[in-house]
């Protein structure tokens, strides 16, 4: 069941001109480089899509342009989330859900509520949506970490389906795949452990890299799923010393940065993030070449 958000999800990012408008021929090429590479589902308007400094009118506009432009007719999954219960169910009234397949929602942020309120939130979202809710549980951003029970108490509501688990601890993985509902899907939240969640239940990520890399990405982690780890590992390797590049500056300044070098895109991101800076680009480079991805962005 979800079988389509099997796999690598790409979180797309907002490309930008010089002027810091949204350049929509440049997510055009996003689009069909993803698309062509092989990734099975396009995330929209996620933590890489720049989402807290991407208006309300802007996210409408990018998704009307997804499903206008989407080649391959790949599934959807789109951000919607917020600290504030209320604006994030009545925010939805104003979303064309036509074309979307389920939505991303991230658990509240600074206010750091507990379980209950946890629960109640996202029960109310879930009530509210017209599509499935896949939740996503990135502590290191949001400043709480829901736990497996937390998650797998949620799993049980009908219309949520999932988890992106970034909580980057492998034990919480093992416990939410012990403990959920034989169709609640475990996507990784992060890339490099994308390889161990699967090995243990999951079944793929949603993805940063994958907007530079998506041939490469997605061929290592369907061996993974299907049972080849032995080469998902091997190719892995060529991402391990990239990624932490990725974030060094803020996401998606590092992977926006690559594909700059790749000339997909402009590297620009909107304030509070900078573009990369030269150390950065050049330390990327370097790190590019010593692992055998330098030809894909020559």
């Amino acid at each position: 069941m979800y079988s389509q958000f099997h796999g690598v999800g790409v979180a797309i990012v907002t490309p930008f001109n010089a002027d810091h408008s949204i350049d929509f021929d440049g997510f055009g090429r996003v689009i069909r480089h993803v698309s062509e590479g092989g990734v099975r589902y396009i995330v929209l308007q996620g933590t890489t899509g720049e989402s807290p400094t991407v208006t309300k009118a802007e996210k409408a506009e990018l998704l009307q342009y997804l499903k206008e432009n989407n080649p391959k007719n790949l599934p959807i999954v789109y951000g919607v989330g917020g600290n504030v219960t209320a604006d994030v169910v009545s925010g939805m009234k104003a979303i064309d859900f036509n074309g979307v397949d389920a939505i991303l929602s991230v658990c509240p942020y600074y206010n750091k509520p507990g379980k209950r309120g946890v629960i109640e939130h996202f029960t109310r979202v879930a009530d509210a949506s017209p599509v499935p809710v896949i939740l996503y549980n990135i502590p290191f951003r949001t400043g709480i970490n829901m736990t497996a029970e937390t998650i797998c108490e949620l799993a049980q509501h009908p219309n949520i389906i999932g988890v992106k688990e970034a909580s980057c601890v492998i034990e919480q993985c093992m416990e939410i795949a012990r403990d959920k509902p034989d169709d609640f899907l475990l996507i990784s939240g992060d890339d490099v452990q994308a390889v161990p969640i699967i090995s243990i239940g999951g079944v793929g990520v949603m993805s940063v890299i994958a907007n530079a890399f998506p041939a490469k990405f997605s061929a290592l982690i369907d061996a993974a799923l299907q049972g080849d780890f032995a080469f998902a590992q091997r190719q892995l390797g060529h991402f391990l010393r990239i990624d932490p590049l990725l974030y060094e500056e803020g996401n998606p300044v590092g992977v926006k940065n690559i594909m700059e070098l790749m000339g997909l895109i402009s590297g620009e991101v909107r304030l509070p993030l900078m573009k990369a800076s030269d150390e950065l680009s050049e330390k990327q480079k370097t790190v590019l070449q010593r692992d055998g991805l330098l030809e894909l962005v020559a």
